[in-house]
């Protein structure tokens, strides 16, 4: 990746948000499409796509895959308290195990939060007390199964 410019004030007009909404909606979209979509020319939308891009408005383009469909059945959040001198070493430790999607440092009575998808209750078992317990620094655990999802925005927030 190339520098990236420094924002300054409100940098996203009104076209910037639509073609942000629409590449939300359909990643694989192309600059003729959008263009057709919103009525401006297939440069118009390369040379804004772009500067959203230079800006690190947009960060990158991915796909978003289901996991349900991949054999990963079991979502779980875990609040994880450590001892304040091994907190890198532990969020470090498990931002490298396959199933962990994302890991936080959070405010709060538990200093790391967690998200994991895995294949079902035995593997979130196994990984709890053979990957988590197992870390030094590793004071307290909390695990909470999603159960049903009623809402999941990909993309981030709005606009």
């Amino acid at each position: 990746m190339g520098r990236r410019r420094k924002l300054e004030g409100s940098v996203l007009d009104e076209v910037d948000k639509l073609i942000i909404e629409e590449l939300i909606r359909d990643g694989r979209a192309s600059y003729a499409e959008l263009g057709r979509r919103l009525k401006l020319t297939r440069v118009s939308i390369k040379e804004r796509v772009g500067r959203l891009v230079n800006l690190g408005i947009i960060e990158k383009f991915t796909v978003i895959l289901s996991p349900e469909r991949l054999g990963r059945n079991v979502s779980a959040f875990f609040e994880i308290e450590v001892e304040p001198q091994y907190l890198d070493e532990v969020a470090r430790e498990l931002a490298q195990e396959e199933v962990v999607e994302n890991i936080y440092l959070m405010t709060g009575e538990s200093t790391l939060h967690m998200h994991a998808l895995l294949a079902d209750m035995k593997d979130l078992e196994r990984f709890v007390l053979e990957r988590v317990y197992t870390k030094k620094g590793i004071v307290r655990v909390r695990t909470n199964v999603i159960m049903k999802r009623y809402k999941s925005r990909n993309g981030g927030f709005r606009l």
